[in-house]
């Protein structure tokens, strides 16, 4: 009788173990609902995209309401609470990056007119982490926390490269440190990316520099792109513990063998 009494104990355990989880992962549903640009979303939209029934998601709403990770607008409409920024902030300086790359992603922008980012991986993506902007009114325009597939782009190379290190396809990328992309997320832009190192010689992750794909046609353009990220990334390697003289190997070498051709002729050759 014990052991039957055990057994019923342990099953009741483990159903309201799995009904909490199928409750919190229809949550998560909801709030992942919202895409980037998303500022509110009504309860019928919010219950197609999330294949729920609309009572169920309305339940659901007062309780992500009440921990501040959804607002109700006066229109009835739904928009994402202060919760989800509130733990983004503490992601971030969960990296332990920001005061060494911010200034360097200020100063890039400034010099060179385009936009400066930085990188991290999160399973087959990468995520934008830090972002600064230029004035200009042509530009590429990326979200802190804006998420892309990590098999395109130059940051998501960099990423790749220095975290599946036994892939031999990334081994140019390890030797040079850098890497340029011309037009694989988009067909009109095009970016630059080296990678930043902690004090044990790890990956922290990507700073890139993008615009749009004519003004990086020109090889001088694309050089002088290179050199001011491997400068930056030298700076804020050793500002986090670790050590430049691999950054500069790649300096000289860049100087001594320059990229010779623009956007459009390395776009329909040879990825690099």
């Amino acid at each position: 009788m014990a052991k039957d009494a055990s057994q019923k104990d342990l099953s009741a355990d483990i159903n309201a173990a799995s009904s909490g989880v199928a409750v919190l992962d229809r949550a998560f549903a909801i709030l992942n609902a919202f895409g980037p640009t998303d500022d509110r979303l009504t309860l019928t939209e919010l219950s197609r995209r999330t294949d729920l029934y609309k009572s169920t998601v309305l339940r659901l709403l007062g309780a992500l309401e009440h921990g501040g990770f959804i607002r109700k607008l006066s229109d009835g409409q739904y928009a994402i609470g202060h919760q989800p920024l509130r733990l983004a902030t503490l992601y971030q300086r969960s990296f332990q990056v920001g005061p060494a790359v911010e200034p360097l992603l200020q100063q890039l922008s400034a010099e060179l007119g385009e936009t400066a980012s930085f990188y991290v991986r999160q399973g087959d993506h990468r995520l934008v982490l830090y972002r600064v902007e230029p004035s200009r009114s042509v530009r590429v325009s990326i979200r802190v926390g804006e998420e892309f597939a990590i098999d395109k782009g130059a940051s998501g190379k960099v990423l790749m490269a220095f975290t599946e290190t036994q892939d031999p396809r990334w081994q140019e990328i390890r030797d040079r440190l850098w890497a340029l992309s011309f037009g694989e997320r988009d067909p009109e832009t095009a970016s630059a990316s080296v990678p930043v190192f902690d004090s044990f010689g790890e990956l922290q992750g990507a700073l890139t520099l993008s615009g749009p794909k004519g003004r990086f046609d020109v090889p001088a353009v694309i050089n002088a792109a290179l050199a001011s990220l491997l400068d930056s990334a030298r700076r804020a390697t050793v500002a986090l513990g670790g050590k430049g003289l691999r950054y500069d190997a790649s300096i000289a070498s860049l100087a001594q063998t320059p990229v010779t051709t623009g956007a459009s002729e390395i776009a329909r050759g040879t990825a690099v």
